[in-house]
């Protein structure tokens, strides 16, 4: 069973940072791609950022690119999702996932296999 848990979503005004944290656990995650979700009030999943298995490869949506970065903890099995100059229109919950045996960073969600409850983020103007 792979659990997959975020952290370090809060409420915070636009321009500042947030930092939010996914940890794996369960199986030797270390081996596969993770990437970051986000859902906001009405609308769908939509993709925000993934890494691959050894974080050397990074996809970036265009809303964030410059502005977010992705990266792996030392251990691997834990993925960091760095958020700088935040808008309002970040607001939303973000997921982390991770897929069960590719390697391949994907922006699509549908390739993902365990998913995290998700952590809020607000951002107020």
């Amino acid at each position: 069973q792979v659990q997959v848990v975020e952290s370090g979503g809060g409420l915070v005004q636009a321009g500042a940072s947030l930092r939010l944290s996914c940890a794996a656990s369960g199986r030797t995650v270390s081996s596969y791609a993770m990437g970051w979700f986000r859902q906001a009030p009405g609308k769908e999943r939509e993709f925000v950022a993934a890494i691959n298995w050894s974080g050397g490869i990074t996809l970036d949506a265009d809303s964030v690119k410059g502005r977010f970065t992705i990266s792996r903890g030392n251990a691997k099995n834990t993925v960091y999702l760095q958020m700088n100059s935040l808008k309002p229109e970040d607001t939303a919950v973000y997921y982390c996932a991770t897929r069960r045996t590719s390697l391949v960073a994907d922006n699509n969600a549908r390739l993902y296999d365990y998913w995290g409850q998700g952590t809020q983020v607000t951002v107020s103007s």
